[in-house]
């Protein structure tokens, strides 16, 4: 277990319970150990057309064990795979068909109708360290798009020190931008208008506020050291508190942007949910009911919340992995999984949730779970190496 993500001892029971929901699953890249079942072994990928089009409803995985992004369909499993750089961790889809992909090396930008890397672009920020994989290498972690598909905003880790958020225009296929942030930016989202970023940094309890203005683009041309077009601001979110630092289980890990409002979601250990107002920086906190450490987070245009759990780290101290459905009314459904998962995206008709297992650590597996949010079945589909990033293409 990493000395950064140990149990906290000071974590308050909650209601009648005699021991805290616990912090269940690894925190993201960086969380606990979780045991689980053995990898599975990697599907072969079969050779893509590189002409054909890419059916809509195919999903789009990172295969953080296998440098490559591969091509899944829904029923039978990965059809195909493009290298894209050493260790890909985030992915974001643009209109255009074009998926920006947060890798150890750079951010590499795949076409997915011909099924090509069409570039690779390196991150300007140095003290990144070798070009390696594993849940503490430097490089892109988190990775999202402008509305208007004209920036990508990939958040680089930096080993030891706090990260940087890069702003990359995506008709140049360059770097714009740098802007400082938290450490370990493990997620990367925009406002509704995309007049702000928001980096959640996983071990400095925080999420980064980017204004980066009409336009998108972080700030003042090509310098690279610019900052965006306001100074960022940063908010602590910490509903457990900061107390034990690095040693601290209890982090921020991935947050949505509530269609609504536009306020910020982050759950934590499948008990706490973090309401966050990024004008005001004020944080309220409503109850969630999983019990289970939590990961990956997705939300539907109808509201819908959905949380990957990955399970208790400490036996009788939370329960298993899940995934938890939450209505805007605050009600939940919470689905069972078989072992420890990642990340989750949402089919276009809102009635099935994709949830990868390549969790980041012990307990992954190469598949993803396929989850009937009308009927609460799910099944398993093998695909990808250690999948963590997931996309619906359209």
């Amino acid at each position: 277990m990493p000395q950064h993500d140990r149990p906290h001892p000071s974590r308050r029971v909650r209601g009648t319970r005699t021991a805290v929901a616990a912090l269940a699953g690894a925190l993201l890249l960086g969380a606990c150990s979780t045991p689980g079942e053995p990898p599975a072994a990697a599907p072969a990928a079969s050779p893509l057309p590189t002409a054909s089009a890419t059916p809509g409803g195919t999903l789009l995985v990172a295969d953080f064990g296998a440098d490559t992004v591969s091509f899944v369909d829904p029923e039978r499993g990965t059809v195909g795979s493009v290298p894209v750089g050493r260790a890909p961790y985030g992915l974001a889809v643009g209109a255009d068909g074009r998926a920006w992909v947060a890798t150890a090396e750079g951010v590499a930008v795949v076409d997915t109708r011909t099924r090509t890397r069409s570039a690779l672009i390196p991150y300007r920020t140095t003290g990144t360290g070798p070009v390696t994989g594993g849940e503490y290498r430097g490089g892109g972690m988190g990775i999202a798009l402008s509305p208007d598909g004209a920036h990508a905003y990939a958040g680089v880790n930096v080993p030891g020190t706090t990260g940087v958020l890069e702003v990359i225009d995506t008709a140049r296929t360059e770097v714009t931008a740098v802007v400082p942030v938290g450490r370990r930016p493990f997620d990367v989202d925009v406002s509704r208008d995309g007049s702000e970023v928001y980096v959640t940094g996983h071990d400095s309890f925080d999420v980064t506020v980017v204004p980066v203005g009409p336009g998108g683009s972080g700030g003042s041309g090509g310098s690279g050291t610019s900052t965006a077009s306001a100074a960022p601001r940063r908010i602590e979110v910490a509903p457990y508190g900061t107390e034990g630092g690095l040693g601290s289980w209890l982090k921020p890990h991935y947050a949505v942007v509530r269609p609504a409002d536009g306020m910020l979601l982050l759950p934590f250990e499948g008990e706490r949910l973090a309401v966050v107002d990024p004008a005001t920086g004020r944080t309220t906190v409503e109850e969630m009911t999983a019990d289970t450490h939590q990961h990956g987070a997705a939300v539907t245009e109808d509201g819908r919340l959905l949380v990957v759990g990955t399970g208790a780290v400490e036996p009788g101290k939370g329960k298993g992995p899940s995934l938890t459905v939450r209505s805007p009314d605050g009600s939940e459904r919470v689905y069972p999984l078989d072992g420890p998962h990642e990340d989750v995206a949402v089919s276009r008709d809102g009635r099935t949730a994709y949830v990868t297992g390549g969790y980041t650590r012990d307990g992954y597996w190469n598949g993803i779970t396929v989850v009937d949010l009308d009927g609460g079945g799910g099944r398993r589909l093998a695909a990808g190496s250690r999948p963590l990033g997931i996309a619906v293409l359209g």
